[in-house]
């Protein structure tokens, strides 16, 4: 866990290593709000991230869901680690149909080798509320002195 004095840090350390993230750049995610154990991703609607339905594809939501509880799970650990995700499971629970998507995961056990986060997704539309879409739950190895993965 990391102390009061290192908390300022963890939003910069997750902005840097989110913007090096290609998949996210790729996909047009913005990070939208970070706070400790709870990141926020959104992403825009793109007919070039839909099946043949034309729904938001279960790949990208599922790739979303990793990137924000990963994120969620980096503002609890120490600014020398990173993590990897070593396991996930997503429920799809509504058609991908939006505006908009929103992407929140939370730390459900923060650990010094292992964190779980949970995650939920939202299609945003004008028209109505926010529509619970996907379910996640994710488990992140904590990574330290690996050469080639770092924050």
């Amino acid at each position: 866990m990391i102390d009061d004095s290192e908390l300022q840090d963890f939003r910069t350390r997750i902005r840097e290593s989110f913007d090096r993230q290609a998949a996210m750049h790729t996909i047009g995610a913005e990070l939208t709000r970070i706070e400790q154990g709870t990141v926020e991703i959104e992403l825009p609607f793109d007919p070039k991230l839909t099946q043949q339905h034309g729904l938001l594809h279960a790949g990208v939501i599922s790739a979303a869901l990793d990137a924000a509880g990963t994120y969620a799970a980096y503002s609890v650990i120490d600014p020398d680690a990173s993590l990897l995700t070593i396991e996930f499971k997503v429920n799809l629970l509504s058609p991908g149909r939006g505006d908009r998507f929103l992407f929140r995961g939370e730390v459900t056990k923060p650990g010094t080798t292992i964190i779980v986060s949970d995650g939920r997704a939202y299609a945003i539309r004008p028209d109505g509320p926010a529509k619970l879409i996907a379910s996640m739950t994710g488990t992140m190895m904590v990574v330290r002195g690996r050469e080639g993965i770092e924050g």
